[in-house]
C-alpha cells in the first residue's frame, strides 16, 4: 500500500510495465477469487490461412480462478487527464478517449476469447501447464473484465457522478477501476484484516 502511494505521489516517473508489477503484487489480495496470474498473456484475435499469419494480442494481466476461469485486466497508467472531460455535452461530461478506447480494447478481447474457446483453452492450458496443477484446465467462460486507469482524486462531483454512471453501464462485462479506488480499497482490505 505504502509503494502504490509513493508511485502515486510521483506517478509519471514509472512506466506501464512498472503499474502492471505492481498490480500484480496486490491483485490477489484483492480478489481472493484468483489464485493465479499470468502477465501478457497471448490471445488469438484471427488466422488467415492463406498468408499463414496469426494475429496475437497480449492480455496485460490474465487471472484464474480455482474452477479454472478466466478473466483479464488491462491496465493502463494513472492519469488525471483519462477519464471524463472537464467541459460538458448537453449536461454531462463524457468519457474521453483514454477511457472509450480502453473499454473497446478489453471488450475485443473478450469477444477474441470467446471466439477462440475450446482451442483457446487448449491452448492456454498447455501454455500454462507448468505453473498450474496437475490436472488442471483453463475455462473461457465469458470472462469478464477489468480496467485499472486515472485517477479520481481531481474530478469534481459531477464529474465523479457521471463516471460513476459510465462504470455501471459496463458492469456485466467490465469493471472500471480507477488508481485511487484500487489504494481505497487495498486500504479496506488491510483494515479488515487487522481487526481479525
Amino acid at each position: 500500500m505504502e509503494k502504490l502511494e509513493k508511485m502515486l505521489s510521483s506517478e509519471i516517473s514509472y512506466s506501464e510495465n512498472d503499474w502492471q508489477d505492481e498490480i500484480l503484487q496486490i491483485i490477489l489480495l484483492l480478489y481472493p477469487k484468483y489464485f493465479l496470474v499470468f502477465k501478457e498473456a497471448p490471445i488469438k484475435a484471427s488466422y488467415d490461412k492463406e498468408k499463414s499469419i496469426r494475429d496475437e494480442k497480449f492480455i496485460d494481466i490474465l487471472l484464474v480462478d480455482s474452477d479454472g476461469n478466466i478473466d483479464l485486466i488491462e491496465i493502463k497508467k494513472p492519469s488525471d487527464s483519462s477519464l471524463m472531460t472537464k467541459g460538458q455535452y448537453r449536461s454531462n461530461h463524457i468519457p474521453l478517449r483514454e477511457l472509450s478506447g480502453t473499454v473497446m480494447q478489453i471488450e475485443k478481447y473478450i469477444y477474441y476469447l470467446n471466439r477462440w474457446g475450446e482451442n483457446g483453452e487448449e491452448f492456454l492450458t498447455n501454455k500454462y501447464k507448468a505453473e498450474i496443477p496437475e490436472g488442471f484446465e483453463i475455462s473461457i467462460t465469458n470472462p469478464k473484465g477489468f480496467i485499472i486507469m486515472g485517477r479520481e482524486n481531481n474530478l469534481s462531483i459531477e464529474q465523479k457522478k457521471d463516471f460513476e454512471v459510465v462504470k455501471r453501464k459496463y458492469k456485466n462485462v467490465i469493471d472500471i477501476i480507477s488508481y485511487d479506488d484500487l489504494l481505497n480499497r487495498l486500504k479496506f482490505t488491510i483494515e479488515q484484516i487487522k481487526k481479525n
